[in-house]
């Protein structure tokens, strides 16, 4: 049984020792722990710290893509590796790494494909009054919007069983944290919360460079998520309501017509025609969509076909050379004593 703990990382030269360092070396129920690094562009001496850390395997960008590229990328290198198990936590050791144990028991024993760590945000003292506040709105809408009892939405201290990583597909370039629970909620994964607790405060988010730009920016992820995987509910239901409220302006200009007064509600019919017609469209739009949501099922079916075709290939005796791990067309090589991936 492999577990491998993947770190995102942008520039965490100074605080990785520190992340390492806090991690488990022996988990019951687990043979082997691996660690791997997603450098993210770091300009610092992030990757050169991994190596001297003895990191077994990093994936490196030429430059900075974001928090959801990097964790695609650990995720599908992950996978590549064999892991049975993967944890995700953070480059600034705001996870205690002592909680590992408790976050991949429920994935050993079956219970879930999916465990998010629960810091209890809207009582942790490491964070600030308007942070917790929105952190318990945020988690409630995502609980709506994926039919989940996550109580932490937005944490990253997560334990993936091999298939719910294979099942998962990415599309959003901010963050993975909301998506990837939408997805699980509506691809019929297990998901479980574990309560964790936290380090001191390392240094200030950088995904949350303010408060406006990242409630604005979360909203656009969660209803862009739920779009994605919930299109014709959506689009007929907006439809719907937009054309009942046409007819409602119809019956309502009819009502003042039948008793003489029509000519002075003409904007009515004109408002009534624009809302039926918006209305019909969206419930035409309902039915594109659902089209275009039963091919994109197919297509994440024929990748979950593709990982586990990987999975066995993998398993075959290797002649062909030595594959890295870096997504193309990155240069960058695996860390020192990495272990290779059969091509």
């Amino acid at each position: 049984m492999l577990l491998i703990i993947q770190i995102p990382c942008l520039n965490e030269e100074n605080t990785l020792e520190q992340t390492i360092g806090d991690l488990p070396t022996e988990i019951p129920g687990i043979d082997r722990i691996e660690l791997l690094i997603i450098d993210d562009g770091s300009t610092d001496g992030t990757v050169e710290k991994a190596r001297e850390l003895g990191v077994h395997h990093v994936v490196s960008f030429p430059q900075n893509r974001g928090l959801a590229a990097a964790f695609r990328a650990g995720l599908d290198a992950s996978l590549r590796l064999g892991a049975d198990v993967i944890v995700n936590t953070d480059g600034d050791n705001q996870y205690r790494g002592d909680y590992i144990p408790k976050l991949v028991a429920p994935v050993l024993a079956g219970e879930a494909d999916v465990v998010v760590g629960d810091r209890d945000p809207g009582n942790n003292m490491e964070f600030s009054w308007i942070k917790r506040r929105l952190q318990n709105l945020g988690s409630a809408v995502v609980r709506g919007f994926s039919n989940t009892d996550v109580a932490d939405a937005t944490s990253g201290f997560r334990a993936y069983s091999r298939e719910a990583g294979m099942r998962l597909n990415l599309v959003n370039t901010y963050t993975y944290t909301l998506e990837t629970i939408i997805q699980a909620g509506h691809g019929r994964m297990t998901l479980k919360s574990v309560p964790v607790e936290t380090n001191r405060k390392t240094r200030e988010s950088r995904l949350m460079k303010s408060i406006r730009s990242y409630v604005q920016r979360s909203a656009v992820t969660i209803l862009r998520s739920y779009l994605l995987y919930k299109p014709f509910a959506s689009f007929l239901t907006l439809g719907g309501v937009t054309f009942g409220l046409g007819v409602l302006g119809g019956l309502r200009f009819l009502w003042f017509y039948l008793n003489g007064d029509g000519g002075g509600h003409v904007q009515s019919v004109i408002l009534s025609g624009v809302l039926l017609i918006i209305g019909v469209q969206l419930m035409i739009t309902a039915m594109l969509a659902d089209i275009v949501s039963a091919n994109r099922k197919l297509t994440e079916d024929a990748l979950v076909k593709l990982r586990r075709l990987e999975s066995v290939m993998q398993a075959l005796p290797a002649d062909a050379g030595v594959k890295s791990l870096n997504p193309r067309p990155t240069t960058a090589e695996p860390a020192k004593d990495a272990e290779p991936v059969p091509g």
